[in-house]
């Protein structure tokens, strides 16, 4: 059996939509840009959608719209994708990595309030692998301190704690790469509640420009066309029965896996499963483990084997060998994850259960 560690679906609907907007005439962005910034937002309890081109220009024009740059600092988990510090650098801020919860695999509010200098502008927390971090904390600390809260959201379509979904306690940033929840095949998107962050963003990924011609502030290409945004228009409709699949999987494993530590999710918390994440008990060799598994023909992935501050460009930066993040050091080489996509049938389910419990 060979079971991929992600399986994305473009159907006949997705191809109708490219095809009708190619006919259309308008290849950039337009109408169907507009419809699918409403119908996210709206899907997720936001004010404003504003998309861009994909995860990465999401986060950086997040970090613009809210004048982070040189002199700041953002706190951020070293435990996630380098795109989460790289949009930092790129402004010309210093990321500022605090260590993460356990159990959850996301930052923690504790360290972060811990590394807070009277340089810190934002705190952004990732809602790694489809779990919310601990966001009525994150809101509460933001409002002590005076800062900034983000949100990196690359991986939480529709994630929720309560009734509240992500994406609505600060700026926050989604993308939808192929391999996430819902595709455009490159795309991202900001949600703010906030009036003027919104103009600001539509202004930055469009050369600077709320008036053709006119460049209010130096901004740049970071637009989605209408043929991605005709894709997620569909996906869109198409996630709420993803999203069941993948957490319906998720409880499956929860339920059969015994050889390895199973995610928390914390009481209340809607995990959606992007990525379903265990660990290795203490003094198993992980990477032995996931290289048997995918030996038999389970696509095991790493997510994320080498912690964002250990990163040779951190390493050569300054400032960043002599980190204390002994959670983060400890799962990174402990983590691996599984199969969980929505398509995945019971057949595929039993036989990861079966070699991942007796693999370790």
């Amino acid at each position: 059996m060979q079971i991929p560690i992600a399986k994305p679906f473009i159907g006949e609907e997705e191809k109708q939509a490219v095809v009708q907007v190619l006919s259309s005439g308008q290849l950039t962005s337009g109408p169907k840009v507009v419809e699918f910034e409403k119908a996210f937002a709206a899907y997720h309890g936001a004010k404003h959608g504003v998309a861009t081109s994909n995860g990465t220009t999401a986060l950086m024009a997040a970090m613009m719209a809210h004048d982070i740059g040189p002199g700041d600092e953002v706190i951020i988990p070293s435990f996630s994708f380098f795109a989460t510090a790289s949009c930092i650098l790129s402004t010309g801020a210093r990321p500022v990595f605090a260590d993460i919860n356990a159990d959850t695999f996301c930052m923690s509010p504790e360290a972060a309030e811990a590394v807070i200098t009277p340089k810190t502008k934002a705190i952004m927390p990732v809602h790694l692998y489809g779990l919310p971090a601990n966001m009525a904390a994150f809101e509460a600390l933001c409002q002590k301190h005076g800062l900034i809260l983000l949100e990196d959201s690359a991986q939480a379509h529709g994630a929720a704690i309560g009734d509240r979904h992500v994406g609505t306690w600060g700026t926050a940033s989604f993308s939808f790469y192929p391999t996430k929840n819902m595709t455009t095949t490159e795309g991202g998107m900001v949600l703010t509640n906030d009036d003027e962050i919104a103009r600001k963003l539509r202004m930055i990924r469009a050369q600077g420009m709320n008036t053709q011609y006119y460049h209010e502030v130096v901004g740049y290409n970071y637009r989605l066309t209408d043929m991605a945004a005709a894709i997620g228009m569909v996906q869109l409709g198409r996630l709420p029965e993803w999203t069941k699949a993948r957490i319906d999987n998720g409880n499956y494993y929860n339920q059969k896996l015994e050889s390895v530590v199973t995610p928390t999710v914390p009481e209340g918390y809607t995990h959606v499963y992007h990525q379903y994440t265990v660990r290795v008990p203490d003094g198993v060799d992980r990477d032995a483990v996931a290289k048997h598994l995918n030996e038999k023909g389970i696509g095991v992935r790493v997510y994320y084997p080498i912690p964002i501050h250990q990163q040779p460009v951190f390493q050569n930066m300054g400032g960043y060998t002599n980190l204390d993040l002994p959670v983060t050091e400890k799962l990174t080489k402990q983590v691996f994850s599984l199969p969980v996509f929505p398509s995945l049938t019971a057949e595929e389910r039993d036989y990861v259960v079966q070699e991942v419990n007796a693999a370790c």
